[in-house]
């Protein structure tokens, strides 16, 4: 609802930001799995996509009073353009490259942040609760491969991310998809409403 008391007529900006971090979470991956060096498409993708087009999806949930949205999309998306900095800083000469133990502290921080809004998405749908989950894990996994320095921990981290970033990309064309046609064409494993499981339970 607007400060008016009119009804919200705005779009959904939620499909947006789950685009851009998931195409940009699944691209990284790739990376991380082993398909390709880290170069310049993975940065822009960081840099716009999964950066700027995110955040912009968390302002537009603000004006939709979703707190969650707001906070999720917005961080996410400072998230990656700070991950493209930490890269292109220090090969601009601007400061010291950060070491494992301080991309360790990093990642572990994010993955903190994760889990709070992974406790958020207990009272949401499957499909965001697959998403936060599986990307606690991957924080969890990718700190885990710059404490050890282990490939094979850094390549599963790659897998598991690719599957998060998926998960993002289904919930993302579920919402554009079941809008456009008015029904449930991919489900996102709804909740049922409490009266609907206090009705069940007495039947």
């Amino acid at each position: 609802m607007s400060h008016h008391g009119a009804a919200d007529t705005t779009a959904n900006p939620a499909p947006l930001g789950l685009l851009g971090f998931g195409m940009t979470t699944v691209l990284l991956n790739l990376h991380n799995a082993g398909f390709f060096e880290l170069n310049t498409m993975i940065l822009a993708m960081g840099l716009f996509y999964g950066g700027l087009a995110q955040a912009i999806a968390g302002v537009l949930e603000w004006k939709k009073g979703n707190t969650f949205g707001t906070v999720a999309f917005t961080s996410y998306g400072f998230f990656w353009i700070a991950l493209v900095a930490l890269i292109l800083l220090p090969q601009a000469g601007l400061g010291q490259a950060a070491s494992e133990g301080a991309m360790v502290a990093f990642l572990s921080m994010w993955g903190i942040f994760t889990f709070v809004m992974f406790i958020g998405t207990l009272r949401m749908n499957l499909a965001t609760q697959v998403i936060f989950g599986s990307l606690t894990v991957l924080f969890a996994l990718l700190a885990l491969g710059d404490a050890t320095g282990s490939t094979a921990i850094k390549h599963l981290a790659g897998w598991e991310g690719i599957l998060c970033g998926a998960s993002a990309i289904y919930a993302a064309a579920a919402q554009i998809l079941n809008e456009v046609y008015g029904r449930v064409v991919l489900p996102l494993g709804e909740r049922a409403p409490a009266h609907v499981k206090l009705q069940a339970q007495a039947a």
